[in-house]
This record gives C-alpha cells, sequence and structure tokens, in this order.
C-alpha cells in the first residue's frame, strides 16, 4: 500500500501582509531593473528582442502576461539567464515581496472582465 504524504497548507497571511505580488508585476519589475542597470534603452532592447518598445514597456509595467518565447527572446536581448530571472521571481513571489514597484496591486470597485 502508498505511503501517505502529509498535505501542506497554504500559509496564513497575516493581516499586515497584503495581497500576494502578481506573478507578472514581478516579472515586469525584474525585466525593468535589469534593463535599467545595464542602462539600457526601452527601444534598443526591444529592437534586439524583436518586439515593439510599446509591448515590452506594458510588460515592464505588468500590463501584459507575456509568453514564455517572449519572454526567452527579452532576457536574450538584456543578456540575463531565464533560469536565474525566473528563479529570482519565484523567491519574490513566495516572500511576497516586492522589487521596489507597487505589487499585488487589486481592483478596488467592481471588476468587468471581456472575453
Amino acid at each position: 500500500m502508498a505511503d501517505i504524504l502529509p498535505f501542506q497548507q497554504k500559509r496564513a497571511s497575516t493581516p499586515d501582509s497584503g495581497p500576494e505580488p502578481l506573478w507578472r508585476d514581478v516579472l515586469g519589475q525584474s525585466l525593468r531593473a535589469a534593463r535599467e542597470e545595464q542602462g539600457g534603452r526601452l527601444v534598443d532592447v526591444a529592437e534586439r528582442a524583436g518586439i515593439s518598445p510599446q509591448y515590452l514597456s506594458e510588460i515592464e509595467r505588468g500590463r501584459k502576461e507575456p509568453s514564455s518565447e517572449m519572454i526567452a527572446a527579452v532576457t536574450g536581448a538584456l543578456g540575463i539567464d531565464l533560469a536565474d530571472l525566473l528563479f529570482g521571481i519565484a523567491g519574490t513571489v513566495r516572500r511576497g515581496g516586492s522589487t521596489g514597484f507597487a505589487v499585488g496591486r487589486r481592483p478596488a470597485g467592481p471588476l468587468v472582465m471581456a472575453a
């Protein structure tokens, strides 16, 4: 018979911790921080990645959830390791932390979503 494995329950959030950060917000913040650390311009990085500057800006602001191919293109344009970026993002999301910008934004009022 198989062993019974304990079910790991979700840790309770404290009232001060606020909402968990959204993955796309932390991704965008991390990409922007890497670009700014290198002194790169949005237009130049977008051109090397093969995407529009507007789309890269939306990714950095957490407005778009890019495909894995887009993330790979941007990290390639920045010359950073995709695995390291994702590992750092996972740690930030797990801690519920921030990389300096407001993360975990939730709408204050009603939300209408279109299909």
